[in-house]
């Protein structure tokens, strides 16, 4: 009867063992991992990748972030300026079943009360460029996101180019849309 009682003893040793054994190996992970998002959290450097340098980061000399250079100009960050196109473009478009009829209502960003004059000046132009783009459009790839994005990176790609041959600037950072309906 001893001899049981020992081996029944010496069974629940040996399974409170593994527990203890598993119960240390998985604090040792969390303890590991804890110490690993400390470590990269607090001793991660700010110095900025490739694409942050390719997109007009600038660079102090302890390799932390400035500010962002802007091709027309050097402001910082913060001083966006949107000019508003002064009336809504309406036009149709050529579609695969129908023709549709589409109103986009745009906006410029630029940077500096420099720029803003420039673009104000040259709204005439501007509106110009923007029908001449969407006069080239169709109704099924306007009526999909990508479709929408694609256009919207045409104009301002063609408001740059103009821009660029008149002022010797791009002076427009980015075409917003701020209204798109097609019927």
């Amino acid at each position: 009867m001893a001899d049981a009682k020992e081996e029944e003893l010496e069974l629940d040793s040996a399974g409170g063992g593994k527990k203890k054994l598993i119960m240390i190996i998985a604090g040792v992970v969390l303890l590991a991992a804890a110490g690993a998002g400390v470590y990269f959290f607090f001793m991660s450097d700010d110095k900025p990748t490739d694409a942050q340098l390719d997109a007009g980061l600038s660079v102090g000399e302890d390799g932390k972030i400035l500010e962002v250079e802007s091709a027309s100009s050097s402001a910082k960050i913060g001083t966006a300026i949107y000019v508003p196109m002064p009336r809504p473009f309406r036009f149709s478009v050529p579609g695969a079943a129908r023709d549709r009829f589409v109103e986009i209502r745009a906006q410029l960003l630029v940077r500096g009360s420099d720029d803003e004059e420039a673009a104000k000046k040259h709204i005439p132009l501007i509106e110009s460029t923007l029908l001449a783009v969407f006069s080239q459009s169709n109704a099924d790839d306007l009526s999909t996101s990508a479709g929408k994005v694609s256009l919207r990176q045409k104009t301002l790609t063609e408001i740059k180019k103009v821009l660029m041959d008149i002022e010797g600037s791009t002076i427009v950072e980015e075409v917003l849309f701020t209204g798109f309906v097609m019927q």
